[in-house]
């Protein structure tokens, strides 16, 4: 059973890191879920205090990854067009980053643009398009940031408790 554990706090924590960069897949939550289950292996034995305070660490980082880029976005005098687009700059980057001239920048580079065509549809002229674009790609990249750090966070928790 305790390799059962081992491996699922792997295969979680991975998942969790790759739910950093791509939307609809929880990334905190699976990176916690990968702690807990090395806690039941026999490589660790952590508190129930460090358990709920990385749970609730993973969950206030899941929730700012919802409020962030939108706070971002209308701080910059962006609309929700302006965050739809960079989530859709997000899609379209990571569907086309095997194939794409791009590769791992894209997931920077479409974000921004979507953000900017987004509000450029929503008839903001060329300049406030691009203000509002920066908002929303500033808060796109903070939430990503914040879920990368915990996905690497919990990466670090599982490898000391292997070696």
């Amino acid at each position: 059973m305790n390799t059962v554990f081992i491996i699922l706090a792997i295969v979680m924590v991975l998942l969790g890191l790759l739910g950093s960069i791509v939307p609809g897949l929880p990334g905190p939550p699976l990176a916690w879920l990968g702690i807990l289950f090395i806690h039941f292996s026999d490589c660790a034995d952590y508190s129930v205090a460090y358990l709920l305070l990385t749970a609730a660490v993973a969950a206030v980082i899941t929730v700012l990854d919802y409020i962030v880029p939108s706070w971002s976005t209308k701080r910059h005098g962006g609309s929700k067009a302006g965050v739809w687009g960079c989530n859709i700059g997000l899609v379209v980057s990571i569907i086309g980053l095997p194939f794409g001239p791009t590769g791992l920048l894209g997931v920077i580079f479409w974000p921004f643009v979507g953000a900017l065509v987004g509000e450029l549809i929503s008839g903001k002229q060329s300049k406030e398009a691009l203000r509002a674009a920066w908002g929303a790609f500033l808060g796109f990249l903070t939430g990503t940031g914040l879920k990368l750090a915990y996905g690497i966070f919990a990466i670090i928790v599982i490898v000391k408790a292997l070696f």
